[in-house]
């Protein structure tokens, strides 16, 4: 081959591998770093409620806890958890032999003092039959002086002793009404209607009401409940009297649970008294201090029952078909709420938000985004489109 030849061969592939190289700067060039991708959300309308979420009990609202006034054995308890008792049916029978012994020795002790009070009448009538016969000699001097003193002293004597006699009947019958009641408390009767919910002692058991009352069961009107409910003390500013709240209980398997509703009744205002035992009392920075809140439900389904535990939301705060926007997608920047919104050019921009009511999960907007807007809630860089140029 020529050299001529050659040469013009070398020249070709020379500007063959400029224009590859050209070509693929042009690529690199025309398929540099693109626009970003964006998650948007739009802004929607929304009924937005803010809670105080917390734990209660369920607990009868009517209860009695019945007890026995007089000690002895119980000879008979005529009734079992679970029953339903009218008022005045009786329940429990104490043993009635040892107050009935006192009731019959104070009878007695009556029917004594009687008998002396109309012994003592009788010494009075004489005394004064005696006293007006010294008064008639005493006219025409037939009698000593001292005889009519002794009258007179016997006469007031017999008044006295009369007087005497009335008062220890008196107070005898005092005491026998006591001893009477006492007697009576051996029998105990319902003092409402409700369901016995629980039996705390047994026929046979030996009852000491010497120092205090003992329980024997409780009676509850379980048509109305009150749920005890535990707010921190970190939310329980927020939850006043007459406030809205709702709860479900536990269970209820695949069906939505049902959910009960009413008002708040009561604050407590000091948290319970919990019994710490001797030597396990926790430093007083690592207790956490909870505030008793009531509300009352009723339950004539009967549904509900004592010790039920109650998922509970006070509602502080609600909202109808407001602004919305989910906090998500917003940034806390300097104690305020600022979106990224996506322009109808299709550029991000950074905008503040005023809030109103807030839920876990969404915002009231009272300023800065208006509905249909979109808003940003993730950002994706595009990649570069030359990778089918490496080998």
């Amino acid at each position: 081959m020529s050299h001529s030849l050659l040469k013009r061969r070398h020249g070709r592939i020379g500007m063959l591998a400029v224009g590859l190289v050209a070509l693929a700067a042009a690529l690199l060039w025309s398929q540099g770093p693109g626009s970003p991708r964006y998650d948007t959300v739009a802004v929607f309308r929304s009924d937005i409620q803010a809670r105080v979420n917390a734990i209660g009990t369920l607990q009868p609202r009517r209860y009695v806890d019945v007890g026995a006034q007089v000690s002895g054995q119980i000879t008979r308890l005529a009734v079992q958890p679970g029953d339903v008792v009218e008022q005045g049916q009786l329940l429990v029978e104490i043993d009635p032999s040892v107050q009935q012994a006192v009731v019959d020795a104070g009878r007695a002790a009556i029917a004594g003092l009687r008998a002396q009070l109309a012994e003592q009448q009788a010494a009075h009538k004489l005394a004064r039959l005696k006293h007006a016969r010294q008064q008639r000699m005493t006219k025409d001097g037939s009698t000593r002086e001292e005889d009519v003193q002794a009258a007179q002293a016997e006469l007031a004597y017999a008044v006295a002793r009369i007087a005497q006699l009335n008062a220890q009947i008196d107070q005898t019958r005092a005491s026998q009404r006591a001893e009477e009641a006492r007697l009576g408390y051996t029998r105990i009767y319902a003092s409402m209607a409700g369901t016995v919910v629980s039996v705390d002692a047994r026929a046979g058991q030996t009852l000491n009401a010497t120092y205090q009352t003992p329980n024997i069961l409780r009676i509850a009107d379980l048509s109305g409940m009150t749920v005890w409910t535990e707010v921190s003390e970190a939310d329980v500013s927020r939850v006043k009297a007459g406030m809205p709240v709702f709860f479900t209980t536990l269970g209820g398997g695949d069906d939505a649970p049902r959910r009960w509703e009413s008002t708040v009744r009561q604050v407590l205002p000091t948290p319970p008294v919990v019994p710490v035992s001797e030597g396990s009392a926790a430093p007083a920075a690592t207790k956490a201090v909870v505030y008793t809140v009531l509300f009352d439900v009723d339950n004539a389904d009967g549904e509900l029952m004592p010790q039920m535990t109650a998922q509970v939301a006070f509602i502080t705060a609600e909202v109808e078909q407001a602004v919305a926007v989910p906090l998500s997608a917003l940034q806390r920047v300097d104690g305020q709420y600022r979106a990224r919104v996506l322009n109808a050019g299709g550029q991000a921009q950074s905008r503040p938000v005023r809030l109103g009511v807030r839920s876990r999960h969404q915002g009231e907007v009272l300023e800065g985004l208006a509905e249909g807007e979109r808003l940003i809630t993730a950002e994706h860089p595009v990649e570069r489109g030359w990778s089918w140029l490496q080998w």
